[in-house]
């Protein structure tokens, strides 16, 4: 058990960065609170995306709620691992840097509570006269449900969320064993993100990175996988190519399968898979064998198969 400070992510989508000197002058809208992530995202060039990882600047990022133990400060800044996401970084969680201004104290929660949860791509959650644009899967304490909408507990403050746009989340305590169609579940929600940029370090329906869609698009369907790809492949069940069915998660590496690995992408069956390709891409359904990936298909895992169990 870690014996670092507990605290939340105060911020509709929260970015980690490699050190308090990653971020660029460009990327000031994403450092402040509130966080202005559409219009960080939307004013970054290919070559300015594609410097967020030949730099090695970002991380990773949590959602508004996300918990984090707090390490080491700096100025303006604090070393924080999030438990949330597997890792073999750190035994704590994955491990970056954010800004103070963005992390808040836990506010007190009454036993037992339930969650709510973001099921819409985005969700609008009414604070007061304030209002803050939340990514898919965002999850909150949840207070009371009434006929249009769900009051919850915020990091800032009780909050509204309309009842179209968020759901009271399952219990993993009382889910037991996955059903059966778990991995097409998977692939049917994959599909709905077609055409959402891609960006390194993506883990919001702002923009994701490959092992990011493949992370949240597990966790739609209440199952934990490790946050990167090498670390997905390092666990699950390995599924010989002539057995994958939908959900299954396939990836690939250099040297036409011989060196490291690089992407991952979600099976969806007939041959295809979606991924989230690049800086310069946005998530598509492509071929299985086609292309440079093609040739690079190392190996594949399944995480949601009989036994495996809900993680939350």
């Amino acid at each position: 058990m870690s014996a670092l400070a507990r605290m939340l992510a105060a911020v509709s989508v929260a970015t980690v960065w490699t050190s308090p000197e990653s971020p660029r002058r460009l990327d000031e809208p994403a450092l402040q609170n509130p966080a202005d992530i559409s219009g960080w995202i939307g004013a970054l060039t290919v070559p300015d995306k594609l410097n967020l990882s030949d730099d090695n600047r970002v991380q990773t990022q949590v959602l508004f709620g996300t918990e984090l133990f707090v390490g080491e400060e700096r100025g303006d800044w604090v070393l924080v691992y999030i438990p949330g996401q597997m890792t073999s970084k750190h035994v704590d969680g994955y491990p970056g840097w954010m800004p103070k201004c963005q992390l808040a104290e836990p506010p007190s929660r009454p036993v037992g509570a339930a969650w709510a949860e973001v099921r819409a791509m985005r969700a609008t959650l009414t604070l007061g006269s304030k209002e803050l644009e939340l990514s898919y899967l965002t999850r909150l304490p949840l207070l009371e449900v009434t006929a249009d909408a769900i009051r919850v507990i915020t990091p800032v403050g009780e909050g509204l969320l309309s009842r179209k746009e968020a759901e009271i989340a399952r219990d993993p305590a009382k889910c037991g064993s996955l059903p059966a169609h778990t991995g097409r579940s998977i692939a049917e929600e994959a599909v709905k993100f077609t055409g959402l940029p891609y960006l390194w370090g993506g883990l919001s329906s702002f923009g994701f990175d490959c092992s990011g869609f493949a992370y949240m698009m597990h966790r739609s369907q209440g199952i934990a996988i490790p946050r990167d790809a090498s670390d997905q492949a390092r666990y699950g069940d390995t599924i010989a190519r002539d057995h994958l069915a939908p959900g299954d998660l396939v990836f690939f590496a250099a040297d036409e399968g011989k060196g490291h690995i690089h992407h991952v992408g979600i099976y969806i069956g007939d041959g295809r898979m979606i991924h989230s390709p690049d800086s310069r891409g946005a998530v598509e359904t492509v071929p299985l064998d086609e292309g440079k990936l093609g040739k690079e298909h190392c190996l594949s895992k399944r995480y949601w198969g009989e036994g495996a169990a809900y993680a939350g």
